[in-house]
């Protein structure tokens, strides 16, 4: 999302802008997007809670959430913990996660930065007085990183098919990796980390097939290594696998995919950024996870992840994966059949996208940072 250093966006003004729809002149199929929801500030993140009630929650990153309900933006945030939080460049209130049994517990999730800048994963629990309301002072802190550098946040969370909690770690920030935590062992920077919140332990437990549990130089919260800045990543509803979209530095961005349940890959940052050997003096590529697909900074500066197409309404987009760049607002389609990916640039948009995300039918929206606006996807006909 928003990177590190000065970048220039040169908008794509379009004369559809302000009625909200735009059509695709590239793909096999149009594609438009429709203003579903307004009045927001710096929305980073959209979720459902999956409780059969059809709310969508939006993310603000000064450390509000808001509710949107049977057609309308709530006035009342369903939770403000903005004094918690330090905001604003890559930090902020960054995720929100509800599990799969949320309409029976009540607990929820999220992942924000804290006034000293360092990375909180606390639970919280909705007010018994009404579900539209979170209880503000009932944050249970599951996990706490010390951030070296205030860029590179990471701030993603959501729960797999598993179960489990899974929780997308930056490099710790400034440029370059100078610590190298993308391949360092012993820290949670630059990971993908997966954690047991339902087993009763407390703060949590690791789940015993987590792929370094019984090597004692790895931090057993550890399910991925080598990322940069995963800016977004979602698990697939049928397959369950996982795709990961990380920031890159100077020169190209990258999506990253991993088979449902296989831990352990090392998707290779500081070595590589996407497919690239980012140092040439030391460039080992054994063992690495190359990304399925990159861009160069032609194509944009910071690439923001989106989610696979599940939804009934649209069956051409079935199957493809959605994802954005911050900068240039370009939204992209994957598509994947066994080791072969295809790329599809599917629509031009002014937006800088922040996000995307379902609601419970699996219909697909985005956000846009600056507007202050979340947009419905859909195909036209």
């Amino acid at each position: 999302m928003i990177r590190n250093k000065v970048v220039i966006v040169i908008c794509f003004f379009l004369a559809s802008f302000l009625n909200a729809e735009l059509e695709s002149e590239a793909a096999s199929f149009k594609l438009k997007v429709e203003k579903a929801i307004t009045g927001l500030t710096r929305p980073v993140n959209i979720a459902n809670a999956g409780d059969g009630t059809n709310r969508i929650f939006i993310v603000e990153q000064s450390g509000t959430v808001r509710i949107y309900k049977e057609g309308r933006l709530l006035d009342e945030p369903f939770l403000d913990i903005s004094r918690k939080v330090s905001c604003c460049g890559e930090r902020g209130l960054l995720g929100l996660a509800f599990p799969h049994g949320y309409s029976g517990n009540g607990y929820f999730y999220v992942n924000y930065t804290d006034r000293s800048g360092d990375t909180v994963i606390a639970r919280y629990r909705v007010s018994e007085g009404s579900r539209d309301k979170a209880e503000p002072g009932s944050e249970e802190i599951l996990i706490k990183i010390d951030q070296p550098y205030s860029n590179h946040n990471g701030g993603h969370i959501a729960f797999g098919p598993d179960g489990y909690l899974y929780v997308g770690t930056g490099d710790g920030g400034s440029a370059g990796d100078p610590l190298r935590n993308g391949q360092k062992k012993d820290t949670l920077l630059g990971k993908m980390l997966r954690i047991d919140i339902g087993s009763g332990e407390v703060p949590y437990a690791i789940p015993a097939d987590n792929p370094f549990v019984n090597e004692g130089a790895y931090r057993p919260e550890i399910w991925a290594t080598g990322l940069r800045n995963p800016w977004r990543f979602s698990f697939d509803r049928m397959t369950g696998d996982l795709y990961i979209a990380d920031v890159g530095q100077n020169k190209y961005e990258e999506v990253n995919l991993q088979p449902s349940g296989k831990g352990g890959l090392n998707y290779g940052w500081n070595i590589m950024e996407g497919a690239h050997c980012f140092d040439q003096r030391v460039c080992d590529k054994g063992g690495l996870t190359l990304p399925i697909a990159e861009y160069g900074h032609d194509q944009g500066c910071s690439v923001t992840g989106g989610v696979v197409y599940r939804g009934k309404l649209y069956p051409e987009l079935r199957g493809i994966y959605l994802y954005s760049d911050y900068c240039s607002g370009r939204i992209w389609g994957l598509t994947s059949k066994g080791r072969d990916h295809s790329v599809e640039l599917l629509l031009d948009t002014s937006f800088s996208v922040s996000a995307f995300g379902e609601d419970e039918d699996g219909n697909v929206y985005l956000s846009d940072h600056k507007g202050g606006v979340v947009y419905r996807i859909s195909v036209l006909r």
